[in-house]
């Protein structure tokens, strides 16, 4: 039984797993790929991986980065990190060797950490750099540690720590590494537990990479808290995962609507037993009524998810029972987090009913990027985080998405909201999808250009398709190109990558002419 002294404070993450260890020793922590461990051997590698790590000069300060999927060792890595004070970098496998090395320059970890699977990437990503670098795992990092070039002073942990550094997907720009301590990850874990609890009997499927901020702080570090088991899957595929909530008896998982769109789609739907299901959190976007109905006929009603990887991230979560009833909604604020909604132009709150961008409050707001204090501050104000999201709440306090600011064009003087847009074309028959972007215009300073997958089979004209927006949306909203394209881009989590459509519209724009539709 693991009964070790944690050398840290009472409330940061590492000791999670020590207290865990000593009253639940034999229950299952982690199922990789049907190889487990218990709480009292996880909390061993992760103790005995600290203690090297401290006696080998790494310390609070310091960040080690990884390259790596879904695995025991990763989450070894990071409870030992907790342990010892270090920042745990998760990096993203699928980045480009240059971009991988952009984002490990601008992170300057003191140690790279990379599982055998992504040894060719972060080999070519580390051209160059003077960093240490060890594989993960028994015969990597646990049984030798590189030592440190630059020794740390050994301290307790605390609170304020710099637990986990998260990059941002990059959708809308590069990406930025946003930092959360122990305590903005101690308080969203609180926060969940009392909204959406989980006990030491749930199996909690955790499918999204470890490089999102979802990956830790939307279920598995909540259940590694209270001691459930978590199965580690390291890509998403429809067959698998169905399987494994089947064989595995899933009572509770996290994931994105495309992910739930094609688990019911797959044909082992209907075959597949479902009813271990209690909880399935979706996140990363609003999910569509048909998709919602579609698995609340299986009996797993759906529960909507908000957040921010600048908030740790959850901000707003709406049960599953009132989902059904306020589509599109994404819900009320989490325990122990503050919202307000203020307006775009003068930046007052507004109460009541009202439209303008959501502003977060609360101890699990993020304590800033990684060398950019010019960014941290454009996305502060006071203790506010602005999310940079314009939302709507209704009377009964219930908040919806309306679009990214950012996201947002201005034709002739008016906003346009491409959601807004999207949703009239996808009420189209023939449209399985659409996305919609600004684009520069001589006459109205932007327009819209919508790209739009038909439904399979489906013959669709752009004349049929500009008829039907007219008939749905005011002139200005009206998308002066309709493109037809097999598929929408998409990002690591499958967010819609609007940077990659601004740039083909842009292409498609450039010397043509289109008469406003007004």
């Amino acid at each position: 039984m693991f009964t070790g002294i944690v050398e840290d404070d009472p409330h940061t993450v590492g000791r999670w797993l020590a207290d865990r260890a000593a009253t639940s020793p034999r229950r299952i922590a982690i199922d990789d790929r049907g190889v487990t461990i218990d709480y009292a051997t996880l909390a061993l590698r992760a103790s005995a991986l600290a203690d090297a790590l401290r006696d080998a000069g790494y310390g609070a300060g310091d960040r080690i980065a990884t390259v790596s999927g879904n695995s025991t060792d990763h989450v070894v890595a990071f409870f030992a990190c907790a342990l010892a004070g270090v920042a745990f970098v998760p990096l993203s496998w699928r980045l480009t060797p240059r971009e991988l090395n952009d984002v490990l320059v601008r992170s300057e970890p003191a140690l790279v950490l990379v599982e055998e699977d992504f040894a060719a990437v972060a080999g070519e990503a580390l051209r160059g750099m003077d960093t240490p670098v060890a594989p993960l795992g028994t015969t990597g990092i646990e049984a030798s540690v590189p030592p440190s070039r630059a020794p740390r002073t050994r301290r307790h942990v605390r609170d304020d720590d710099p637990l986990l550094v998260i990059f941002t997907s990059g959708s809308e720009a590069a990406p930025k590494g946003v930092v959360l301590t122990h305590a903005n990850c101690f308080w969203n874990n609180l926060a969940l537990s009392q909204a959406l609890p989980l006990t030491q009997d749930d199996v909690v499927l955790a499918m999204l990479p470890q490089f999102h901020v979802a990956a830790w702080n939307c279920q598995p570090l909540l259940a590694w808290w209270v001691g459930a088991t978590v199965v580690l899957e390291r890509s998403f595929q429809p067959a698998r995962i169905l399987q494994l909530v089947e064989e595995r008896r899933v009572t509770a998982m996290m994931g994105v609507p495309t992910q739930y769109a094609l688990l019911s789609a797959d044909r082992d739907w209907a075959s597949t037993d479902v009813s271990s299901l209690r909880l399935a959190l979706v996140g990363g976007a609003t999910m569509p009524i048909a998709l919602h109905r579609e698995w609340a006929d299986r009996g797993i009603p759906l529960t909507q998810g908000y957040g921010l990887t600048e908030a740790a991230p959850n901000v707003l979560h709406l049960p599953a029972d009132e989902a059904a009833a306020n589509p599109g909604a994404v819900g009320r604020p989490y325990p122990h987090v503050t919202v307000e909604i203020v307006d775009v132009e003068s930046g007052l709150p507004l109460e009541g009913p009202a439209t303008g961008e959501l502003w977060v409050r609360g101890p699990s707001v993020f304590a800033g990027y990684i060398g950019d204090e010019d960014a941290t501050a454009a996305a502060m104000s006071g203790p506010w985080l602005r999310s940079g999201d314009l939302v709507q709440r209704d009377a009964a306090g219930i908040i919806s998405i309306v679009d990214r600011l950012k996201d947002i064009y201005i034709s002739g003087g008016e906003n346009v909201a491409p959601a807004e847009v999207e949703y009239a074309l996808g009420l189209h028959p023939l449209i399985e999808s659409a996305a919609v972007v600004g684009v520069p215009d001589p006459v109205w300073g932007e327009r819209g250009v919508a790209f739009v997958v038909r439904s399979p089979g489906a013959a669709l004209s752009r004349d049929e398709v500009v008829a039907h927006a007219r008939r749905n949306l005011a002139a200005f909203k009206v998308p002066v190109h309709i493109e037809f394209v097999e598929t929408l881009p998409r990002s690591t989590i499958e967010k819609l990558a609007r940077s990659r459509l601004r740039a083909r519209a842009k292409n498609l724009m450039e010397g043509a002419h289109h008469e406003p539709s007004r």
